[in-house]
């Protein structure tokens, strides 16, 4: 991949304006780019899983004023409070 981003900006004219908006976001963007191919299998879906989990929390839980009581609603929502609320299970 590093070779085919070389060989674009290399070969790519000036005059072709798309090619030479992706040229530069292909050399802008190298490292990231090939940080992919050095690291197969990974993936950004953990993120977006706890991002949504977030963003829903944070729409449920509009109004509340007490920062006590956010806390407790996040942790009831996330299940980190299962453990308290059922011990004998």
């Amino acid at each position: 991949m590093a070779g085919l981003i070389d060989k674009l900006a290399d070969t790519i004219p000036d005059e072709l304006k798309g090619l030479r908006s992706l040229r530069t976001t292909f050399q802008s963007r190298r490292s990231d780019i090939l940080a992919y191919f050095d690291h197969p299998g990974t993936s950004n879906g953990p993120t977006e899983a706890i991002n949504g989990r977030l963003e829903h929390l944070r729409g449920i839980a509009l109004g509340f004023r007490n920062r006590g009581n956010y806390l407790i609603r996040s942790l009831l929502h996330a299940g980190g409070m299962g453990r308290l609320l059922q011990p004998y299970l």
